[in-house]
């Protein structure tokens, strides 16, 4: 388990915490609920980009890829998110 997905996981059950402190309803549910679904999207969009660095990394040392040469072309890469 990467550090990431270790916080992600300390982030939730702590918010899942704070709700059940003063009673449970159908709120709390829906809350634990996108909390999980933002949870697995960010694990999603981890491993997504774990595994195009590999990609692009195996590419790159069996020489199909020259390496000045980028896979894609990203307009926004020098761009802060």
């Amino acid at each position: 388990m990467d550090v990431k997905k270790g916080y992600r996981e300390v982030e939730d059950k702590a918010r899942e915490l704070g709700r059940e402190v003063d009673g449970h309803d159908v709120g709390d549910d829906i809350g634990n609920a996108g909390d999980e679904i933002r949870k697995d999207l960010g694990n999603t969009g981890d491993d997504l980009r774990r595994g195009i660095d590999d990609a692009k990394r195996d590419a790159e040392r069996q020489g199909d890829v020259p390496d000045d040469e980028p896979l894609t072309n990203d307009p926004y890469k020098d761009e802060p998110r």
